[in-house]
């Protein structure tokens, strides 16, 4: 099974100018790819105990090639409670998550 990826961009309160080329990024590569479904860029505010957040963004493995461009690392495909979708189709979260709830 092939890895998901994850983008940190550390805190949230400075991460808005790299999520915002990054979401630009992806909508561009995704339009190009004819818009998959299975094509998607979600992204969740972490915390894992520590007293401020970090911005993380996952990708699915279609995405392998603009993940690895924008600094991502190989993961655990992510549990899609707390996830948002940043860009790519609502009909992403079927095909992704199968049976799943958000």
């Amino acid at each position: 099974m092939s890895p998901w990826f994850v983008i940190d961009l550390g805190d949230p309160l400075l991460a808005t100018e790299d999520l915002e080329q990054l979401a630009t990024l992806f909508e561009s590569e995704h339009e190009k790819a004819g818009r998959p479904v299975d094509l998607a860029a979600f992204l969740r505010h972490e915390s894992e105990g520590r007293l401020h957040c970090r911005l993380r963004v996952y990708l699915p493995p279609a995405a392998e090639e603009l993940a690895r461009r924008a600094g991502g690392t190989p993961c655990p495909r992510p549990s899609p409670t707390g996830l948002s979708l940043l860009a790519g189709s609502t009909e992403s979260w079927p095909a992704l998550f199968p049976g799943e709830r958000r």
